[in-house]
């Protein structure tokens, strides 16, 4: 497994727009958070977080290469587990269903990120501080809101047993820690 420092630098090296490392690191923090929830190894977790949109310049965001091709570019650096979990975040290159609390786990902490900066920004000083739970799980049943993230998506923290009130705090507290390096 690499460090973190290494991981950065292979982010840095391979994503060019700065909302997407933002939102790779939002992802990271939210994965060690729900790595510790779960008793898992939260530098496993948190890098598989921070890497899993490796690949999106390099394929355009294809849905039936993005995801598979990040696990090529990473291969011998991560976890089989992690890598798998990589690849299962986008479902729709494999054909599969994610089956396991991993798998879950990155696609659910990858996508909350998403609306969790969406509410952020809707809010005069556009500042993750500013932003309550309530907020978060109001939005989730808003369509409208935010309308490309996938709610069923964030739903899937049930799956590996955190209620969708507690996982929206947990991911919103994860983000504010790290809400410099985010600029919200």
């Amino acid at each position: 497994m690499i460090s973190r420092e290494i991981a950065v630098k292979l982010l840095n090296d391979n994503i060019q727009n700065a909302n997407m490392i933002k939102h790779c690191l939002a992802s990271e923090a939210v994965l060690r958070a729900v790595a510790l929830k779960l008793n898992q190894d939260a530098d496993e977790w948190g890098i598989a977080g921070l890497l899993h949109d490796i690949d999106v310049e390099v394929t355009n965001a294809d849905p039936y290469k993005h995801g598979p091709h990040a696990a090529v570019m990473l291969d011998g650096m991560l976890t089989p587990e992690a890598l798998d979990a990589i690849v299962m975040h986008n479902e729709v290159a494999t054909g599969k269903e994610r089956t396991t609390v991993f798998q879950h786990a990155v696609a659910a902490g990858e996508t909350i990120t998403g609306l969790i900066m969406a509410t952020a920004l809707v809010y005069p000083d556009k500042k993750l501080a500013s932003v309550k739970t309530k907020s978060i799980t109001k939005r989730m049943k808003e369509k409208a809101f935010a309308a490309s993230v996938k709610r069923e998506n964030i739903l899937e923290c049930e799956q590996i047993g955190i209620p969708i009130n507690d996982f929206a705090e947990m991911a919103l507290v994860a983000m504010q820690e790290i809400s410099d390096e985010l600029g919200m």
